[in-house]
């Protein structure tokens, strides 16, 4: 069943939206959700965040990376929903660390840092697992949000350099094969 969220999301058309428009949107939306409003970013379906993420210009998500809470809340998303797509038929026979640094954070040196965990025909992902990772994956936020949702090709950024692979680069690439991302809604 669609939420408020949702349906008001696929209404929106973001072209009209200046980046300055756009994070106002999502901080009201996320300060209706912190309020006990029963709009919430969080309860957004994963097809309407991989849709909003596909319509929003790269100045929208560059303003949503640079936003210290809405980052945090897209990042946190994301990680938060990769067990949900996670196919473990594909990675059955695998075992990989993959530590994610993203540039322009308030963590340690400046970067924000998330962990995933692919073992045992599982997914976990959060802040600090406190593994050693095989990989060690550093990319701009708002290419990441492009990324994970589908909506940029990872064989291109890998090629352009926006994403930088530390350790083996194999787990890097069969990455994305693990998941099913789903398609934005038509």
């Amino acid at each position: 069943m669609s939420s408020v969220i949702d349906a008001l999301a696929r209404r929106l058309d973001f072209a009209r939206l200046s980046a300055e428009q756009f994070i106002r949107l999502l901080e009201t939306l996320h300060m209706l959700g912190t309020a006990g409003a029963g709009v919430q970013l969080r309860e957004m379906d994963t097809e309407t965040l991989v849709d909003v993420v596909g319509r929003a210009s790269k100045d929208q998500l560059r303003a949503v990376a640079e936003h210290p809470e809405l980052r945090k809340v897209f990042l946190e998303e994301i990680f938060r929903r990769m067990s949900d797509h996670f196919l473990p038929e594909k990675a059955k026979y695998s075992s990989v660390v993959v530590n994610w640094r993203f540039s322009g954070g308030d963590g340690d040196g400046g970067y924000d840092r998330f962990q995933t965990v692919i073992e045992d025909g599982r997914c976990v992902s959060g802040e600090d697992l406190g593994r050693e990772p095989d990989t060690t994956i550093t990319v701009a936020a708002e290419d990441f949000f492009r990324i994970a949702t589908g909506n940029a090709a990872v064989a291109t950024m890998f090629v352009t350099g926006k994403v930088r692979v530390k350790g083996e680069y194999a787990p890097a690439v069969r990455l994305p094969g693990y998941f099913d991302i789903p398609n934005a809604p038509r």
